[in-house]
């Protein structure tokens, strides 16, 4: 944060110093970079703006004919879609449609740990998002290997596509690999299906859209790098808070679900699974006292934002539960966006971490041995937690 305030935080990105009392500021690259929370809300909710980073670029190169996913979409037709989609990630759905599947999968996972005696948390907790975003999508007639599939398709190193190198071609070949095993092996399979019998899911909506094949597996691994990559890495960095904090997880065990929910955010607020969101100016626009050309980039730093005592009050690298000062769009600030691209599967996400972790931390001489490894996916700022194995005494034979 550039200062020496005291941090109860696991992830430090490294972010240039900015001046205190500065919310917008030109980085050294030309970049405009956004800290402060009142701006980047207005950032995020600009309609002079559109979607940049996230491999948009290439994307952009797609014919016209070719419908973009949903994240890659912006005006009228992304507003349409999102209305479109909305129901599927409505409170009343997420309670009646989603939590009996989280509380099964949980369980599986609480029981596997038992039996075993050990295991990655990274993997229980990348189980249960695909689980759950599977039967949002609708790819619920994969062959077996789909977390394979897609460990293979989100590396934890990803490297830079071209051709104009050897590791670039490999790259690329490496990527299109995993997208056609994944097409065959899931999406495929789940277009056959959904055309045999509609489903009220994503697939199904496509379908009625006249989307094609290609266009479906497109928005299927949008969606699954949006509700199961980031899921995986906010459990891991909620369980290691809990882990170090006795006091901490002494409140979330004892708490009601809207408590430990709330809990949850807060976390999430200090640990953002996605530390930047960019959007590129198409007119001419003011943010805070800074005016802004049209084309030029944005880049929000949402832990910065995050962490702006002038929004969240005093102590703002600390954990605290209730915040009092007003969030706009919740307690976990804006770890979820903001605006048209907020991320419609908020809830989902929060639910099924407790899920999940309310049953681990139910378990009796539940203990994290050694200490997780981090690392960065800089496009987005997003952190990966692995090496965080969680351990249960062995039920006696």
């Amino acid at each position: 944060m550039g200062d020496a305030r005291e941090s109860v935080r696991k992830v430090e990105r490294e972010h240039e110093p900015g001046r205190p009392g500065c919310p917008v500021r030109r980085g050294a690259d030309g970049t405009w970079e956004v800290r402060g929370y009142a701006a980047a809300r207005e950032v995020l909710r600009a309609t002079d703006t559109v979607q940049a980073g996230l491999g948009i670029e290439t994307v952009e190169k797609l014919p016209a004919r070719v419908r973009r996913p949903v994240l890659y979409q912006d005006g009228p037709g992304h507003r349409e879609q999102r209305r479109q989609t909305a129901r599927f990630f409505t409170p009343r759905r997420v309670d009646e449609h989603y939590r009996e599947l989280m509380t099964r999968v949980a369980e599986e996972q609480t029981a596997a740990l038992r039996a075993a005696g050990a295991a990655q948390l990274s993997d229980l907790s990348f189980t249960m998002a695909i689980e759950v975003v599977s039967d949002i999508i609708g790819l619920t007639h994969s062959r077996p290997g789909l977390k394979s599939r897609l460990e293979r398709f989100f590396p934890e190193e990803f490297g830079q596509p071209g051709l104009t190198s050897l590791r670039g071609l490999y790259w690329l070949l490496r990527q299109n690999t995993n997208w056609l095993r994944i097409h065959l092996a899931d999406v495929r399979p789940a277009i056959r299906a959904h055309r045999k019998q509609k489903r009220d899911d994503l697939i199904s909506h496509l379908l009625a859209e006249g989307c094609s094949g290609a266009e479906i597996l497109g928005e299927c691994l949008t969606y699954a790098a949006a509700g199961m990559v980031t899921t995986r890495e906010f459990i891991c960095v909620a369980a290691w808070h809990l882990f170090d904090d006795p006091a901490l997880l002494g409140r979330y065990r004892a708490a009601e679900e809207p408590e430990r929910l709330d809990l949850l955010r807060e976390i999430l607020r200090l640990e953002p699974a996605v530390g930047r969101l960019a959007r590129r100016a198409t007119a001419p626009m003011r943010v805070g006292e800074e005016s802004i050309g049209a084309g030029e980039l944005l880049t929000v730093l949402v832990d910065e934002a995050n962490a702006d005592p002038d929004a969240v009050g005093r102590d703002p690298d600390l954990l605290r539960p209730g915040r009092l000062r007003d969030l706009g769009p919740g307690p976990a600030g804006l770890a979820f966006g903001d605006g048209a691209h907020r991320c419609p599967g908020a809830a989902v996400a929060v639910l099924e971490a407790d899920v999940l972790l309310s049953r681990l931390f139910a378990l009796d001489g539940l203990r994290m041995t050694g200490r997780p490894r981090v690392s960065f996916k800089d496009e987005i700022g997003g952190y990966e937690i692995r090496e965080l194995t969680v351990t249960v005494p062995r039920p006696a034979k």
